[in-house]
C-alpha cells in the first residue's frame, strides 16, 4: 500500500488515489479510553434506558430529562465540550462509539443527539468565553437541556429562506417568528435560534425558555420516534440581551451548515448502532420461529437477509470511522487555546462536508433497508406492534429527512465534488478520467479500482462537456452522487478487511466475506449508475461511442454470493449477534 500522510487526505480526494492507498482509521483501532467510555454508555443504555423503553415511547418528558441528567453524571453529555467548561474534550471517535450505543432506543437517541450535537455544539464552536462559561457546564452536566431551532414550516431544506426576524432595540434583540419540528422543544432550557437581523442577515441567538415571548406549541403526532419531544417554538416579541447573539451578525449560515455537517456524521454512526440491535433481535426470532419443520435461519433467502444486515453494518462502520479518523487528525492540529480555536476547528470539520453528507445518506438508507429486511423476516408478526420490527421501521424513517433530506444531501455531494475538481483545490478529474486503472493484485481492491475507473470516466465527461451546469440536471447530479457513495463505501470496507487480515484479527475471514459481498453488488450499481449518467450526457452516435468506451473497460469476475452469504449467516447464528467489535 502506498504511503500517504493522513494530513494530505483532503475532503473528496479519495477518488484520486489508487484503491487502498490512503490511510484509514478503523473501529478495531479504538483506544482503551474510548472503548471504556463506550462500555459505560452501553451499560447506561442497557440498565437505564432500555428497561424504560415503553415509558419513553409514551413521551414521558420528565423521564427523558432525568435520563439526560444521568448521562451527564456519567460524562457522556460532555464528550465534545472543552475541559475548561466542564466537558471531557475527547475525540470524535469516542463520540461515535457512544452514539452507536445510544441508537438502540431511537427516541432517546434523538433527544440525546439533539442535546449533545446540534443543540450544544453551536455554543462550543461559535460562543464567546462568557457564553461558554454560562451555558456549557450546565449542558455538560444535564442540568440544562439544549435544542436547535432552524427549520420553519415554509423553509425546510431551504434554511436560508427563514422568515424569523431579529431587531435590535434598546440593548435587546427582539425576535419574532415560528420554528417548526424542533426536537427537545417540550423540555429544553436553551434554544439556538436562527433569525434574520432586520430581515436580511441570518444570525444565531441563544434563547432561554424563561425569556419573555417564548412559547411552544403542542407535541406533534409523529409516525415514529414518538418518545422524543417535537414542537413548534413561537417567538412573539421575544426579548433577549444584546450579548446573546452567537458568532456575530450574519454568521447564521456558517453556524447552521457547519453544525449540520457534524449532525450528518453522527447520523451515520447512529444508523450503524441501530442496525446492530435490529440484527440481534431478528436473529433471535428467526432462530426460534419454525416453518415446514425448520427454523427460519435454515432457509437461504432468510440467510440472505441476515447476511445483508451484517454487510450494511460492517460497511457503515468502515465509512464512519474512516471519515472520523481524518476529522480527528485535522482537529488535532487546532487548539482551544487559540483565539480562533472554534473557527479553526469548524474549518477542519467543513473540509469533510461531502463525507458528512455521504455518511448521512448511506447510513440512513442502509438502516431503512435493514428495518425492511427485519420486518419481512418476522412475516406477519413484523406488522404487529407486539414485535420490535414494526417500531424500528417507523422510527428510522425520519433519518432520511433529518439534517437535510437525502435529496438535498445528494445534490451537495455532487456539487462539492465538482467544485473541488474545478476550484482552487484542483482535484485532477480530467486527468483521472482518462488514465488507465491502477489495478492492485488483491481481488477485492481490484474490484474497487475497476469501479473507480469507470465512475471517473463518466463523471469527468460530465464535467468536461457541461461544467457546473450538469448540476442543473438533478437526476444527473444524483447519479454522480450515487457513484461517489458506492466508491467510498466499497473502498472503506475493503481497506478495513485488509487491515483486519494483516493484524490477524479473529474475525478477519468474516470481514473479508462482508466486504466482498458489498463490493460485488456495488460494482453492479456503479455500472448501472455510470450507464444512466451517460444517457444524460450524450445521444445518438456520441452516446454509442461513450457506451462502447465504458463496456470496453475491464470488469471484475463475479463471486458466488450465496456461498459468501451462507458463511456470514452461519457466523451470525453461531454468535447470535453482529460479532465484530
Amino acid at each position: 500500500m502506498a504511503e500517504t500522510s493522513i494530513l494530505s487526505v483532503r475532503g473528496a480526494s479519495f477518488m484520486f488515489h489508487p484503491a487502498g492507498a490512503l490511510p484509514q482509521f478503523t473501529p478495531e483501532e479504538s483506544s482503551e479510553e474510548a472503548l471504556a467510555i463506550a462500555e459505560a454508555a452501553r451499560d447506561f443504555v442497557s440498565g437505564e434506558v432500555m428497561p424504560r423503553d415503553e415509558s419513553i415511547d409514551h413521551l414521558d418528558l420528565d423521564l427523558n430529562r432525568e435520563l439526560l441528567r444521568k448521562a451527564g453524571e456519567l460524562g457522556i453529555l460532555g464528550i465534545e465540550i472543552p475541559e475548561a467548561y466542564g466537558g471531557l474534550d475527547l475525540e470524535k471517535k469516542t463520540a461515535l462509539l457512544v452514539l452507536e450505543e445510544m441508537a438502540k432506543q431511537a427516541s432517546f437517541s434523538t433527544s440525546y443527539g439533539a442535546h449533545t450535537s446540534i443543540g450544544t455544539l453551536p455554543i462550543v464552536y461559535f460562543g464567546n468565553h462568557a457564553q461558554k462559561a454560562k451555558y456549557l457546564p450546565k449542558l455538560a452536566s444535564g442540568e440544562w437541556v439544549a435544542a436547535y431551532a432552524l427549520t420553519e414550516a415554509g423553509s425546510g431544506s431551504d434554511a436560508l429562506g427563514a422568515k424569523a426576524t431579529a431587531v435590535l432595540e434598546d440593548g435587546h434583540w427582539v425576535l419574532n417568528g415560528t420554528k417548526a419540528w424542533i426536537t427537545n422543544a417540550g423540555f429544553a432550557d436553551v434554544f439556538v435560534v436562527f433569525a434574520k437581523v432586520n430581515g436580511t442577515h441570518l444570525s444565531a441567538f441563544i434563547v432561554e425558555r424563561t425569556d419573555p415571548g417564548v412559547s411552544t406549541g403542542a407535541e406533534e403526532k409523529k409516525l415514529g420516534i414518538k418518545g422524543s419531544s417535537t414542537r413548534t417554538v413561537i417567538l412573539d416579541n421575544c426579548r433577549i440581551p444584546e450579548d446573546r447573539i452567537l458568532g456575530g451578525k450574519g454568521k447564521g449560515a456558517r453556524i447552521a451548515f457547519g453544525i449540520l455537517n457534524v449532525g450528518r456524521f453522527k447520523l451515520g454512526a447512529s444508523s450503524a448502532g441501530a442496525g446492530k440491535r435490529v440484527l440481534e433481535y431478528t436473529l433471535k426470532y428467526a432462530g426460534e420461529r419454525t416453518q415446514f419443520g425448520k427454523p427460519l435461519t435454515a432457509f437461504g433467502l432468510i440467510q440472505q437477509k441476515l447476511a445483508n444486515m451484517a454487510v450494511r453494518i460492517f460497511v457503515g462502520e468502515s465509512m464512519n470511522f474512516r471519515t472520523i479518523g481524518y476529522l480527528d487528525e485535522a482537529l488535532g492540529h487546532t487548539s482551544w487555546e487559540s483565539e480562533t480555536g472554534g473557527a479553526d476547528k469548524m474549518k477542519a470539520i467543513e473540509e469533510y462536508a461531502m463525507e458528512a453528507s455521504m455518511a448521512k445518506v448511506w447510513g440512513s438508507e442502509a438502516l431503512f433497508a435493514t428495518a425492511d429486511d427485519a420486518l419481512q423476516t418476522f412475516g406477519g408478526a413484523g406488522f404487529s406492534a407486539e414485535y420490535p420490527a414494526e417500531k424500528i421501521y417507523r422510527d428510522c424513517r425520519i433519518n432520511r429527512i433529518f439534517e437535510g433530506t437525502n435529496e438535498i444531501n445528494r445534490l451537495l455531494i455532487a456539487q462539492t465534488f465538482l467544485k473541488r475538481c474545478s476550484g482552487t483545490d484542483g482535484l485532477p478529474l480530467v486527468e483521472a478520467g482518462t488514465a488507465p486503472a491502477q489495478v492492485p493484485e488483491d481481488g477485492l481492491l481490484a474490484t474497487v479500482a475497476l469501479a473507480k475507473a469507470r465512475a471517473l470516466r463518466v463523471i469527468a465527461r460530465a464535467q468536461a462537456e457541461h461544467g457546473p451546469k450538469i448540476l442543473d440536471n438533478q437526476e444527473a447530479a444524483a447519479h454522480i452522487s450515487n457513484l461517489l457513495l458506492e466508491l467510498y463505501a466499497m473502498e472503506s470496507a475493503a481497506v478495513r478487511a485488509g487491515k483486519m487480515a494483516a493484524s490477524g484479527h479473529r474475525w478477519a475471514a468474516l470481514a473479508r466475506d462482508l466486504a466482498e459481498v458489498y463490493a460485488q453488488e456495488a460494482w453492479n450499481r456503479v455500472q448501472s449508475e455510470a450507464r444512466m449518467l451517460a444517457g444524460e450526457l450524450a445521444a445518438g452516435a456520441a452516446l454509442d461511442a461513450l457506451m462502447d468506451e465504458l463496456l470496453a473497460m475491464r470488469a471484475p469476475a463475479p463471486a458466488p454470493l450465496s456461498v459468501l452469504r451462507n458463511r456470514i449467516a452461519l457466523a451470525l447464528m453461531d454468535q447470535g449477534r453482529y460479532p465484530i467489535g
